[in-house]
């Protein structure tokens, strides 16, 4: 069986969209092809990579990317993880599920802050892979 094709979509790609995608490969990652990518991609934040290598997590490899950047690939399920990127998400081709898991931008905040959205990523994604197989 093949795996599933996932993006997780934010503006930036470089904060809760690079975070969630790494939590998704390590809960998931035998089950999924995760992607991730923005509207308007910026350079990954650095205070996203650190809080992930907290939970021993590293996406320090991770760049961001454009949705241009990922136009070839056909998605199962397509993520939205900030309401601007569900508000303006672009039109992904194929039949796919969309879902929308906003989560407060940590960008400018402290690094509880940080850590705190990644906890909700964290949580929400432990518990979603029931809706994301159907």
């Amino acid at each position: 069986m093949s795996k599933k094709n996932i993006l997780i979509l934010c503006t930036g790609n470089s904060c809760r969209s690079q975070m969630a995608e790494g939590i998704l490969r390590h809960l998931y990652g035998d089950h999924y092809e995760v992607y991730s990518a923005g509207t308007h991609p910026l350079t990954v934040n650095l205070q996203a990579i650190t809080v992930m290598k907290e939970i021993n997590i590293d996406i320090s490899h991770h760049y961001s990317k454009s949705v241009t950047a990922i136009k070839d690939i056909m998605f199962d399920v397509v993520i939205t993880v900030c309401g601007n990127a569900q508000e303006n998400c672009p039109v992904i081709s194929g039949d796919h599920k969309t879902l929308h898991w906003g989560f407060d931008d940590p960008v400018g905040q402290s690094m509880d802050c940080f850590r705190e959205v990644r906890d909700l990523i964290l949580e929400k994604f432990k518990t979603c892979n029931k809706e994301l197989q159907s």
